[in-house]
């Protein structure tokens, strides 16, 4: 009966193939785009931290249940099934609430049908938009108010205008970057960071951030060139890759994501990954350590005149948290190395490994347009989220300074 139920669901259009790749949640905390993907099942699910901070609820997962407060109702799901309990009365569901890597998912049909039936005085789940609108919100009539100064005006994230982050997909032209041994055939590192960093540009500039991209086509730009990019206008330079190992036993099991700020490296594979990415230096006519201010010597003088590493790790450390959400491999944490392609930036400046492509399930992963644009939806909110605390830093301390 239940399977019958679910499948009837899923035929009423709750299934994956209809499933948008993003829903748009419009409340009092503003407006948040969450990215659907699919569970082990195939079935279209949401991230519940990310949906419930949207929608200023909560969740907690006890003994195969997870139960999840929205506008001060209850709703409990018996996790790996496709029930859920409300008000006493058992309903089924197309898909499954489901926990991955310590991170509880919601069936899609939680917004798009069980909110807006339930709660249907508070939600109404637009179809063709795909957004879960707060009616209470809508309907609130404006307050009249006075003109906002300019210094004083906000985006509707929050964001006061004028940021500007810059974006650098790692390799280009004659540097391929690893050859992607998981990838489809012809598909290279240079081609899936280009990808995500396009994407990501787009994403910034729809939520008001100014984006500079270091290359924006199949083009090889100087490791020491690119953090050029990030002048003193510039508030963050964010540089896109994807890692790799040489053949050993169990390479092809490691798979996962990490963010790395400029430091000395703490581990060996730390050491690895930067090597590396450094080695991308001999596309440009020298080696590592010929190459005119490039060498470990460089590196580490550089590092006594970079003033940004505490802000440079919370950004790698909002990166990690955002992309936990919807990356299918392990977090594998915030870390330091001594990359080159840092060490002229001069601002707050991070490297993103976005995965392994000597790993079969992050291959496809990275090679997935879903895939990759789930990634620069994360990837746009950790920016986002870092600029709103850099504004409130900054603001504190000009307060404190004018008293």
């Amino acid at each position: 009966m239940i399977g019958t139920l679910a499948l009837l669901f899923a035929l009423a259009g709750f299934g994956s193939d209809s499933a948008p790749m993003i829903v748009t949640v419009s409340s009092a905390r503003g407006e948040a785009r969450l990215p659907v993907r699919t569970d082990a099942s195939g079935a279209p699910v949401i991230a519940a931290p990310a949906l419930l901070s949207a929608l200023d609820g909560s969740a907690r997962v006890a003994d195969g249940w997870a139960e999840v407060s929205v506008a001060r109702q209850a709703f409990r799901f018996l996790v790996g099934t496709p029930l859920y309990l409300f008000g006493n009365q058992l309903q089924a569901l197309a898909g499954s609430a489901s926990v991955s890597h310590d991170t509880l998912y919601l069936p899609f049909q939680f917004v798009a049908q069980v909110l807006p039936s339930f709660l249907g005085e508070r939600y109404r789940y637009d179809w063709r938009r795909a957004r879960l609108i707060d009616v209470t919100v809508a309907s609130r009539a404006p307050a009249v108010r006075a003109p906002i100064p300019i210094a004083d005006q906000r985006l509707p994230n929050g964001l006061r205008p004028g940021h500007i982050v810059t974006i650098d997909p790692g390799h280009g032209g004659v540097d391929p970057g690893n050859p992607g041994t998981f990838f489809p055939r012809g598909t290279r590192e240079k081609d899936v960071t280009l990808q995500v960093g396009l994407l990501l540009r787009d994403e910034l500039k729809r939520r008001g951030v100014g984006v500079t991209m270091t290359r924006s086509s199949d083009t090889l730009i100087a490791l020491g060139d690119r953090g050029r990019f990030c002048t003193e206008a510039c508030d963050l330079f964010v540089s896109l890759h994807v890692n790799s190992l040489a053949r050993r036993p169990g390479y092809t099991d490691i798979r996962g994501f990490e963010t790395y700020f400029l430091a000395e490296a703490r581990t060996e594979d730390a050491a690895r990954v930067a090597q590396m990415e450094n080695e991308a230096v001999r596309f440009e006519g020298g080696t590592p350590d010929a190459a005119s201010g490039v060498g470990l010597d460089f590196i580490l003088k550089d590092l006594q005149l970079n003033e940004h590493l505490r802000e440079s790790a919370r950004a790698a450390d909002l990166v990690q948290r955002n992309l936990k959400a919807v990356h299918v491999g392990d977090n594998r944490g915030v870390k330091q190395a001594g990359f080159m392609v840092l060490t002229t930036a001069r601002r707050p400046a991070i490297l993103v490994e976005l995965g392994y492509s000597t790993n079969p399930e992050d291959g496809r992963f990275l090679t997935t347009y879903a895939s990759q644009k789930a990634m620069a939806f994360s990837l746009a909110d950790a920016v986002v989220e870092y600029l709103l605390e850099y504004e409130r830093k900054t603001h504190s301390a000009d307060s404190g300074a004018s008293r």
